[in-house]
């Protein structure tokens, strides 16, 4: 079974999402297109080979059509995936799923009553680097988690005008956690479980109407500790490190592609404290917007649940609202 997907909004995320599967497997294909900007998508389409609609409702009317992929503004998110669902339309969204918890759970819910897929797109989680620490954590070589740091960074900014939707309060509240920083937060959830409360500080050092910079400090409900700085107004770059009571694990580099593990040491030091040696691994070229798309096709043929736990979704959802309360008032806030 091929899905038949449509791409709602398409802008540099919209088309990447299509160059990403078109004519590269068999698990997805897309035949159809909105987006709020017909004059500018027109020779994309005609390109890609999909058909423009005018309206999204026509898209959820079209019975040649399995599943709708939305690449929108963050604030359209829960009204078009509840809109979606009733139309019994598989659903792949762009993260944040909504920008609060309450209508994240309300859209949740009515999936789940459809029983269609709902996939979010944390496409991180595909990657090989990623896939490692989550087997050396499964296998006990890591010991038990401690710590996690994190730094997401990007020069995107400068180049998003001050009436675009992504520079606009209400749709990336927190600064530059809605355009980075909730994939580190993800990672830290499936790895260091619930959190218990974040402490935020933000910053904006690019004129325009939102922080563009973050800073956030997260205590776990196991005692573990998190550290995220993450903007859209320095250099590119992306580190994830987890330390373990056994040992460290690392991925980096912009694309994730450097896998990096070291133990703790098993004898003291009898001269400077030196490492024991580290063991990399390098995944260069791995597409995760493939990998999530085709993950999504192959759950909708094969009926099953996407990977990306939707509890663990929900939990980020919850942080998330800790996140943006805690950097209006400054203060230490609890996650609902």
């Amino acid at each position: 079974m091929t899905v038949r997907a449509a791409i709602v909004g398409l802008g540099r995320w919209g088309r990447s999402l299509v160059n990403a599967v078109q004519g590269k497997t068999d698990a997805i294909q897309f035949v159809a297109a909105h987006t709020r900007t017909r004059a500018s998508a027109e020779d994309f389409c005609r390109e890609k080979k999909l058909q423009l609609h005018d309206r999204f409702e026509d898209i959820l009317a079209d019975r040649n059509i399995d599943a709708v992929v939305l690449a929108t503004p963050h604030s359209q998110h829960a009204a078009q995936v509840a809109a979606a669902t009733a139309a019994g339309k598989h659903i792949h969204v762009e993260k944040p799923l909504t920008l609060d918890r309450p209508s994240a759970e309300q859209v949740v819910a009515a999936a789940k009553k459809a029983g269609i897929v709902l996939a979010v797109g944390f496409n991180r989680r595909f990657h090989p680097s990623v896939v490692e620490i989550r087997k050396r954590l499964a296998s006990g070589q890591l010991g038990q988690v401690m710590s996690m740091v994190a730094t997401h960074t990007t020069s995107t900014g400068q180049f998003i005008a001050a009436d675009n939707w992504r520079a606009q309060p209400d749709e990336a509240p927190g600064g530059a956690i809605t355009a980075v920083g909730v994939h580190s937060i993800d990672h830290m959830i499936e790895f260091g479980g619930e959190v218990r409360d974040v402490l935020v500080i933000t910053g904006r050092y690019i004129p325009g109407p939102s922080d563009d910079t973050t800073n956030i400090m997260l205590r776990f409900k196991n005692g573990a500790t998190g550290l995220l700085f993450c903007s859209v107004a320095t250099a590119t770059t992306l580190s994830f490190t987890l330390f373990g009571t056994k040992g460290l694990a690392e991925f980096s580099k912009p694309n994730l592609s450097r896998f990096r593990f070291v133990p703790t040491s098993t004898a003291a030091p009898t001269g400077p404290v030196t490492a024991p040696p580290d063991e990399i691994i390098d995944s260069e070229g791995f597409d995760m917007l493939n990998a999530e798309l085709v993950e999504f096709g192959r759950c909708i043929a094969e009926k099953q649940p996407y990977p990306v736990k939707i509890e663990e979704v929900l939990h980020g959802m919850s942080v998330f609202d800790a996140v943006v309360k805690s950097a209006k008032t400054q203060n230490l806030e609890a996650v609902a």
